[in-house]
């Protein structure tokens, strides 16, 4: 039976609840047998200036997805270094996982800017991708010419969409919320909870 893959790329700064969730909704919508969470070295698209350290994004997310067979840390942006690119990313697993089926999981909110990733044309024939509706991006009946992509890629993208539980999480909340003091219990699991505390992570100096 051929193994399928899921892939949830991101900076996870840090990994929330909202992550878990969005990789189990991809798994049962999309028949996968587990899902990696790559955490990115340096993304090509947002600042760095708040970015926890890679080791300790990794060790959130071996935090939160620990006891949990389903889910598992993929280091491989963190080693490569640099910024991260998801082509790169999509041919190492070629490479590692041979003719398994590789699933790169995204927002809607993202289709429309597929166009513009590195060498998408590349990256569209060696996974597929699968699309969860997010908070505010519902399921639309989304013409393909939006997409700016040639045939046969808009109907593709367009028919491996599913609905995910809107759960409205971010990292960027989360982050805001450690430096003003605020809890950031059940946005984050415990264990996730506790590391920010313990490492101080997030925090803004005060005179």
């Amino acid at each position: 039976m051929q193994e399928s893959i899921g892939v949830l790329g991101g900076t996870f700064n840090p990994v929330h609840n909202g992550h878990l969730i969005v990789a189990q909704d991809a798994m049962e919508s999309f028949n996968l047998s587990r899902v990696l969470f790559i955490p990115s070295a340096e993304p090509p698209h947002k600042s760095t200036s708040e970015l926890a350290p890679p080791e300790a994004r990794m060790a959130m997310i071996s935090l939160a997805v620990e006891g949990d067979e389903r889910f598992e840390l993929n280091s491989m942006e963190i080693d490569r270094g640099g910024v991260s690119f998801a082509v790169d990313t999509v041919r190492e697993l070629r490479r590692l996982y041979g003719n398994s089926r590789i699933c790169f999981i995204i927002g809607e909110d993202t289709l429309p800017e597929l166009h513009m990733w590195k060498d998408i044309d590349i990256l569209l024939q060696l996974c597929e991708f699968v699309t969860l509706a997010r908070p505010g991006f519902p399921i639309t009946d989304q013409v393909g010419g939006q997409l700016d992509l040639p045939d046969p890629w808009p109907e593709r993208l367009l028919s491996r969409k599913a609905v995910a539980h809107q759960i409205d999480i971010s990292s960027s909340d989360i982050r805001r919320r450690v430096s003003e003091g605020r809890s950031i219990r059940y946005l984050v699991p415990d264990a996730v909870q506790m590391y920010i505390e313990a490492n101080k992570l997030y925090r803004k100096e005060r005179c």
